[in-house]
């Protein structure tokens, strides 16, 4: 399974985990340190803490439940110059500071 993007997902500005576009489609993983942090959250509760490799053949709904819609859309669209079919590209530009306690990045901080 061959990586093509990566994101990092934290969750209250903690490094939590890696979700990655493969060539058969999405794999997302906790981080080993961030899971035995004391207090560690889960992304979402589709996604509960485990050492276990998530794959999905399409985005993880959570995840593409961040993505704005309608006319926030349009304009990071634009702006970015990134097919509304590009769910991941998406993700990575338009979820840096996500509504709620996770967000997004295209390089791990």
């Amino acid at each position: 399974m061959n990586t093509m993007r990566t994101a990092y997902v934290y969750v209250r500005n903690i490094f939590a985990g890696t979700l990655c576009e493969t060539d058969e489609g999405y794999s997302f993983s906790y981080d080993e340190k961030y899971m035995q942090t004391d207090g560690a959250s889960v992304v979402s509760l589709t996604l509960p803490l485990t050492q276990q490799t998530y794959y999905s053949k399409t985005l993880f709904s959570f995840f593409d439940g961040l993505i704005p819609e309608g006319w926030l859309l349009d304009v990071v669209r634009r702006n970015w110059k990134i097919d509304r079919n590009d769910r991941f590209g998406l993700l990575l530009v338009a979820c840096k500071d996500a509504i709620g306690n996770v967000s997004i990045q295209e390089e791990k901080i």
